[in-house]
């Protein structure tokens, strides 16, 4: 995909959605042991249950790690100047999310021309989990 160009994007337009498969317990015990987050939160049923939860849930980095993939995906990595996002729920095993994003502001700043985009991810009802910003520059 080629690079955008400043003077291309409009306010108001989206990045290519990324919709991720369902989560399952593999992929959590996979992300732990890749993350060294072992918090049996996420991997351990029997902890879970007895914390008066109905079942492990999603490392929240996880999700953080889709959306920089999804503006990774769309931009090459040094164009990027900030990320920040604000956790808003848990993803709950067998969940399928897709981050998404969309143009919400235009802007030069530090002699570069600039982009803040609006990210999260939403489940399959458009519930959000995560949310934040995206800023980006380009040529």
């Amino acid at each position: 995909m080629p690079m955008p160009r400043f003077d291309d994007i409009e306010v108001g337009d989206n990045l290519p959605a990324l919709e991720h498969p369902p989560i399952d317990r593999l992929q959590l015990a996979l992300y732990a042991g890749a993350s060294g987050d072992h918090n049996p939160m996420h991997v351990d049923i029997d902890f879970v249950k007895k914390a008066g939860l109905d079942d492990v849930f999603a490392h929240g980095m996880l999700g953080m790690a889709w959306l920089g993939r999804l503006v990774t995906q769309w931009v090459p990595q040094t164009a990027l100047r900030n990320l920040d996002a604000r956790f808003l729920d848990i993803v709950p095993v067998h969940a399928e999310v897709t981050s998404r994003g969309r143009v919400a502001r235009k802007f030069t700043e530090d002699g570069e021309n600039r982009i803040e985009v609006e990210i999260e991810n939403v489940d399959g009802e458009g519930k959000a989990s995560i949310s934040g910003r995206a800023v980006i520059a380009l040529d």
